[in-house]
């Protein structure tokens, strides 16, 4: 399939038609997890992230009887090796074993029908991951297989709405709230994105992925997916 030249460097999101005009904007949320595991005191760890006022998400890993996740995020990725490589080189974190395997970073992205675009790329993943009322989460990354991407604009909508369709019910149920973020060229093992399922029960979650496996492109056109990490919040930042 040849390449449009046409745009291609303009790297703004699109969004939904809005007053007559595309939306486009050049801003975008950078979410990254992290794990460990060897954790003994868990009030210390929410306490330095109190300190910080650090927008985090601190999970207790139900796998791990002494791991714990943390999600942390900036529109700026140069906090991720300026401000949260201090916080993480203090005593609370520093004396953590760091699960490299489960690390994760990706960037907020539009797909050209989102109604508020601003919201969706920076507003709605912050309330999502800290409202109070949503705490059990798994996250994990995936990757597609090549076969996916030469596929036409057609088949791959008609492919990805199989999904959208069953998100937005779960959403709507309040069973399941999805965080989709891209990590092409983020990811040591060469990942496309990493997705966040969050919500007040862990059932849902777990039930939602099931739903997803049936899917065309779940079973056709994903390479691999996870690992999987599977907690319950026990420190959420407020959103912004």
């Amino acid at each position: 399939m040849p390449v449009n030249m046409e745009g291609l460097t303009d790297l703004r999101e699109k969004g939904a038609v809005k007053g007559g005009e595309r939306q486009a904007l050049d801003r975008r949320l950078f979410m990254q997890f992290l794990a460990f595991g060897a954790c003994r005191d868990t009030a210390a760890l929410i306490e330095a992230l109190k300190k910080s006022a650090i927008a985090s998400v601190l999970y207790a890993d139900i796998n791990d009887p002494q791991g714990v996740g943390l999600l942390t995020m900036s529109e700026d990725p140069g906090f991720f090796v300026t401000d949260l490589r201090g916080l993480l080189g203090g005593k609370e974190f520093s004396a953590l074993e760091l699960k490299s395997e489960y690390t994760m970073l990706g960037r907020t992205y539009a797909l050209g029908h989102e109604e508020n675009l601003e919201d969706w790329l920076v507003g709605r993943p912050p309330r999502v991951v800290a409202n109070p009322a949503w705490q059990w989460a798994v996250w994990y990354p995936l990757r597609r297989s090549g076969s996916f991407a030469l596929l036409s604009p057609k088949e791959q909508g008609e492919i990805l709405m199989e999904h959208g369709v069953i998100g937005r019910a779960f959403g709507k149920a309040d069973l399941g709230h999805d965080i989709r973020l891209s990590c092409f060229g983020l990811d040591k093992n060469d990942n496309d994105f990493v997705i966040g399922l969050i919500g007040k029960d862990l059932y849902p979650l777990s039930a939602l992925v099931q739903t997803m496996r049936k899917t065309t492109q779940t079973s056709t056109y994903i390479d691999r997916m996870g690992p999987f990490f599977t907690g319950k919040a026990i420190w959420q930042s407020a959103a912004g």
